[in-house]
């Protein structure tokens, strides 16, 4: 058996020793696809085990992620440091090998992938990435950004509509660095592929604008390793092979639904050694195979030394483009806070014009933000006035056409994060961040410094009536860890959420209206807190707080008036982000809410669960419980009871209530 084959068939084992172990896992994948992606690793990918971050290296997703044993099989034989102990604690409380791939985890791992197709989408954010810095920074003699995308798909990835959303983009953009290997085995948890799937996927992706290759037998490495050098070849496609293989192969139960998701059991791991002819003991690497991880390193290192040669050679020659590189890939901004410019707003606006005019502002300041809409850059106002489009014409543009594909559009941000060097944003109405929400979630995961414009936040959408105007979904997103809901109630607040979007680990929403709102003399300090006092009472002690956020900060600052007229003194608090405002420390929560003044009042266009840990039982929350309706959205505010005398009279009644 020599060095490949070996290598091959102890990852297959390794993979379903680790899996029987942990008595749960994956071995249908591993067992299936390791000739692949040993292939893949051995003969092509361009990475440095001792540097798993270097700049110029090849990405590699495994987007079928509950495969995961296969990447750690995969990074142990070639250097990384994911050692055998990790192997074998495979998906055990605080191990670095988990049961599905978590990005900033494990060394090695690009993106955290698990829901299908989600991995896909990443792969073309980051072969959009690639593309994007190469048209800025190479110059002739001088590749600096240079690299492959690889992605490994199984058939369920392939059904997921998010593969087809992010391949369609993927064939009209001519990403022809994107090459994903589609693992066939016909095979699911339910048994044959003919019962649900039987599309030819090849097709569909040769319309799609895809080059498609196929390999009749993933177990023939030198057809696989062919099949790499013809995608590669192709400058103007991504690139599908797809690899006929048998799930699960090797093991007695080869070619089963069973072998997809469940340990084969002692009888199944004696059963595939014999059948492998692997007489070796559990969990240790032959020493053919431990010779192939010094290898690499070496050849890891040579390859990154070499880069860095022409890096230095490259800052000599152009020493701006140079100093810049290092800027985009270092994340580094400007200071913000000391734009005075972005905060200059003198009349009503809706905040997603104002966000339209932070945007631009932006722009000029980071040169390296990119982002795009799926089709409603004109309603979410998020185009960037003086940037070019990206194109296959235009590698250099920094707004994107997404089209109508919500998902993807989220999942390709994630990966254009995950890439380096760029920072982005996307936008859509708010009500379609239900498309978007594995992808976002995924965001906060990895935390992903991704902007998402969110438009047309509640029932002022008006007429267009209850299929566009979102209720639940602010605290839908509100309940992701980590993620930031940000929900503005004048242009200032707006600027301090764009700050705190960029500035801020992990990702932001931007949730902005379609109405116009007035301008307030707002706190920088208390909008980057979260929360804070925008009207106070004239008394020491107010007699009630009003708290709201975006365009209902307008009805408690109105229905204070009201309330005043009647002798009744109250504090209004705008809370644009719960989340920024529940960070902070409790002196300053109690000093905006003390905890001694339990008449309070929220007030939201949307679901009231986010506001009752800060009414608490004494309190009243003015919010939806319904879907809106299709009217002018003045009408509906008083169909729906969000005026500023609706407010006061709760108030007043919850005064008398509590007196």
């Amino acid at each position: 058996m020599n060095e490949s084959q070996l290598a091959i068939n102890t990852i297959r084992v390794l993979s379903a020793e680790a899996i029987e172990k942990a008595k749960s896992g994956h071995p249908g994948l591993p067992l299936g696809s390791a000739p692949i992606a040993y292939t893949l690793f051995a003969d092509h990918l361009r990475f440095n085990p001792k540097n798993p971050s270097f700049d110029n290296r090849d990405r590699f997703v495994l987007s079928a992620g509950h495969g995961s044993m296969l990447d750690y099989a995969l990074l142990h034989i070639f250097g990384y440091d994911v050692s055998m102990e990790d192997i074998r604690h495979f998906r055990q409380l605080d191990s670095r090998t988990p049961g599905h791939p978590e990005y900033g985890h494990t060394p090695g791992i690009e993106t955290s992938t698990g829901p299908l197709g989600q991995g896909i989408a990443n792969a073309v954010g980051m072969a959009i990435a690639e593309t994007r810095l190469a048209a800025e920074f190479n110059r002739e003699g001088f590749p600096i950004v240079d690299h492959y995308t690889y992605a490994l798909c199984g058939d369920g990835c392939m059904m997921e509509g998010i593969e087809y959303e992010a391949a369609s983009l993927a064939g009209t953009l001519k990403l022809g660095k994107l090459i994903v290997f589609y693992d066939k085995n016909n095979i699911t948890i339910e048994g044959d592929t003919d019962t649900a799937f039987t599309e030819d996927v090849g097709k569909r992706h040769e319309a799609q604008g895809w080059q498609v290759i196929y390999v009749q037998d993933g177990n023939d490495t030198k057809a696989v390793s062919r099949a790499v050098s013809r995608a590669k070849r192709e400058k103007n496609k991504p690139s599908l092979i797809i690899c006929r293989t048998q799930i699960g192969f090797g093991s007695p139960k080869a070619g089963s639904a069973s072998v997809h998701g469940a340990p084969l059991g002692e009888e199944g791991i004696k059963g595939l050694r014999e059948n492998l002819g692997y007489d070796y003991p559990p969990f240790t690497l032959p020493a053919e195979v431990a010779k192939i991880a010094p290898r690499y390193r070496r050849r890891g290192t040579v390859l990154e030394r070499k880069w860095k040669d022409l890096f230095d050679a490259y800052g000599r020659a152009y020493p701006e483009l140079a100093e810049r590189y290092r800027l985009y890939m270092s994340g580094k901004l400007p200071d913000l806070l000391s734009e005075k410019d972005l905060f200059v707003f003198d009349k009503p606006d809706a905040t997603r014009n104002t966000s339209y005019a932070v945007l631009n502002k932006l722009s000029d300041l980071i040169p390296n933000l990119v982002g795009g809409s799926a089709d409603l850059a004109p309603s979410n106002k998020s185009l960037m006035k003086n940037k070019a489009y990206y194109s296959p014409a235009c590698r250099e543009g920094s707004n994107f056409h997404f089209g109508i594909r919500e998902h993807a559009m989220a999942a390709i941000c994630n990966g254009i994060s995950l890439h380096g060097g760029l920072r982005v944003y996307c936008a859509t109405f708010f009500v379609f961040s239900d498309y978007m929400k594995n992808a976002m979630r995924l965001s906060a995961l990895m935390k992903q410094n991704v902007v998402y414009i969110l438009t047309h936040d509640s029932i002022g959408v008006g007429e267009d009536g209850p299929t566009h105007q979102p209720v639940e979904q602010l605290v839908g997103l509100r309940t992701i860890p980590g993620m930031k809901v940000f929900r503005p109630a004048d242009g200032k607040e707006t600027a301090y959420a764009w700050i705190s979007a960029l500035t801020d680990e992990g990702p932001t929403c931007l949730v902005l209206t379609r109405q116009n709102l007035p301008q307030y003399e707002t706190s920088g300090e208390g909008a980057l807190r979260g929360g804070y006092i925008l009207v106070d009472s004239e008394k020491e002690k107010p007699d009630a707080i009003l708290l709201a956020s975006g365009s209902e900060v307008e009805l408690a600052v109105n229905a204070r008036k009201l309330l005043k007229e009647k002798g009744i003194d109250v504090r209004v608090v705008s809370v644009p982000c719960a989340e920024l405002f529940d960070r902070q420390p409790e002196a300053y929560r109690e000093k905006v809410l003390p905890s001694d003044v339990r008449a309070r009042v929220a007030v939201e266009m949307g679901s009231p669960d986010s506001w009752y840990r800060y009414v608490g039982l004494d309190g009243k929350t003015i919010a939806m419980t319904t879907f809106g309706a299709s009217a002018p959205f003045r009408d509906l505010l008083v169909k729906f009871g969000f005026t500023a005398e609706r407010v006061a009279d709760e108030t007043e009644k919850l005064l008398s209530k509590n007196a």
